[in-house]
């Protein structure tokens, strides 16, 4: 059965975001991910997490300016500086949490640019081995363009692909559900092929990114695939719960009495 973790971002957001390890742990998630912690003081994040006993799975590097529009900055030939940056940002969050997983996001860019694509592929080297001295694993993962209008990663096959040429073995594909059924659909399959790089797995339902089973898949025959495909990892519940979190959570009891 896949572990669950609770995005934190999205989930119990009835509670103050220092509030939520807490609610997380009561309703049953052994761990957590969110999208940034970097409005927080880490070792107070590090203290909720160890008094409600939660692992912390996954965040994401610092996204730049994000109310200007900035998606990530590895794409960007104009932020290599602060692209670095975040990458030491982030590595130091990730000792203080100890977390294991980081995504890195690409940015609002063209791919058809050269200079774009040259920008991303060095980005994601650079992260990669600045990571490996930690023992942590970068991922990166097609985001819709739906939801992130002009977002350069946008595509499954180029995901792997850059995987594939980097050749670092601390580089894994986040496949987030949601976003493959947008994208391209064929989720069953993509899970199939694409599991020999997949290092972490998220789920919402389609179209409206809500609790799981409440769209268009059929959620928990995706996730009992995940079992037989032997995924070891955790799944995030990366949605937006349409009511109060808990009165929500019924698809957990759903699946594991499946």
């Amino acid at each position: 059965m896949p572990r669950f973790a609770a995005n934190l971002s999205m989930m119990f957001a009835e509670h103050a975001f220092l509030d939520r390890f807490a609610a997380a742990a009561r309703a049953g998630f052994e761990a957590v991910e969110f999208l940034f912690p970097y409005e927080f003081d880490p070792h107070e994040i590090a203290a909720r997490l160890q008094a409600a006993g939660l692992e912390q799975v996954l965040f994401n590097l610092p996204p730049g300016d994000w109310e200007a529009g900035e998606r990530g900055l590895a794409a960007l030939p104009g932020r290599r500086d602060g692209f670095r940056q975040s990458v030491r940002t982030a590595l130091d969050h990730a000792a203080v949490l100890g977390t294991r997983r980081l995504h890195m996001m690409a940015g609002i860019a063209d791919r058809r640019s050269e200079a774009h694509r040259t920008a991303y592929r060095e980005a994601l080297a650079h992260a990669a081995d600045a990571a490996a001295e930690k023992g942590i694993t970068v991922l990166i993962e097609p985001i819709n363009r739906r939801d992130m209008p002009g977002y350069y990663l946008d595509d499954f096959d180029h995901a792997a692909e850059l995987i594939g040429d980097l050749g670092r073995d601390n580089v894994k594909l986040q496949f987030d559900i949601y976003h493959r059924q947008i994208l391209r659909g064929d989720v069953l399959r993509g899970l199939e092929q694409l599991m020999p790089l997949i290092g972490h797995v998220q789920i919402a339902s389609v179209p409206f990114r809500n609790e799981p089973g409440t769209g268009e898949l059929d959620d928990l025959r995706i996730l009992r695939a995940l079992d037989d495909l032997g995924y070891g990892g955790f799944v995030g519940c990366e949605y937006r719960p349409r009511g109060a979190t808990g009165d929500g959570l019924g698809w957990m009891r759903d699946f594991a009495a499946s």
